[in-house]
């Protein structure tokens, strides 16, 4: 059994809007699975610190008064969140994310806003990862199907239940048993090392990036720029003209 028999651990993220150099944490969850049953649920509710949009709000429930009123700090929220990611990338287990390159660099925005160590800090300076996107693998193995990625449209198509859309605990445990139906469907996924993957996955992310830029400029967008960069973005401090945001691409 390959990567995916081994325990893995979900990670998503509900935020205050789809850029993740700008948007704020709501709610977040990491939950740690065996055997396609969580075995750690872990869930955090921050208060932002500025509104929530009510488009946001009505995505993932969450109210500005109700993050103030019952949600704890964002530092803390943050802190805690990059601790435990660290914790089980430290003994190896991989974290699943979809569309990781949203969520890992919206956390890494934070940490970075609250003066807090950064993930590779929290590894002592060693590369993040493994990390498993069932984003960046299904569109890499089945490049040319039609229809959406977003992921109640991908847990469809591999039938995955997903109870609770844009619920953080919901939507991290649907990531999870995303990413192992493609490794039970694929063997080219199945078969390699979590470290493996994490390379391809590089490569993929970066090969979609070249092309979807392409695309936008054959249609008029001359000045578009795809960040290649995966798991995480560049963190420049703002976005220069023409700069379209490819991990926002299926926030929410």
């Amino acid at each position: 059994m390959g990567w995916h028999g081994e325990t893995l651990v979900g990670f998503d993220l509900e935020t205050t809007g789809t850029e993740p150099l700008e948007a704020r944490i709501v709610t977040a969850a990491v939950v740690e699975v065996r055997g396609g049953e969580t075995v750690v649920r872990r869930e955090w509710l921050a208060d932002p610190g500025i509104l929530i949009p009510a488009q946001a709000s009505a995505i993932h429930g969450i109210s500005s008064e109700r993050a103030a009123a019952e949600g704890r700090p964002a530092r803390e929220v943050a802190d805690e969140l990059a601790d435990t990611l660290a914790g089980y990338w430290s003994r190896g287990v991989p974290v699943v994310a979809y569309n990781a390159a949203f969520d890992l660099t919206l956390l890494t925005a934070e940490l970075r806003r609250h003066g807090l160590p950064g993930l590779a800090e929290r590894l002592g300076g060693a590369p993040i990862g493994p990390v498993v996107d069932p984003y960046t693998i299904d569109r890499a193995v089945d490049r040319y199907r039609r229809g959406k990625r977003n992921l109640e449209a991908v847990c469809g198509e591999y039938g995955v239940v997903l109870d609770g859309a844009h619920e953080a605990a919901a939507d991290a445990l649907a990531a999870v048993l995303v990413a192992c139906a493609i490794a039970e469907r694929h063997a080219s996924v199945g078969s390699l090392t979590a470290a493996e993957l994490h390379e391809r996955q590089i490569r993929w992310y970066a090969e979609w990036a070249a092309d979807f830029q392409s695309f936008l400029r054959r249609k008029g967008t001359a000045d578009a720029v795809i960040d290649p960069a995966w798991p995480l973005r560049d963190l420049a401090p703002a976005a220069a003209p023409g700069t379209v945001s490819a991990a926002a691409s299926t926030a929410g």
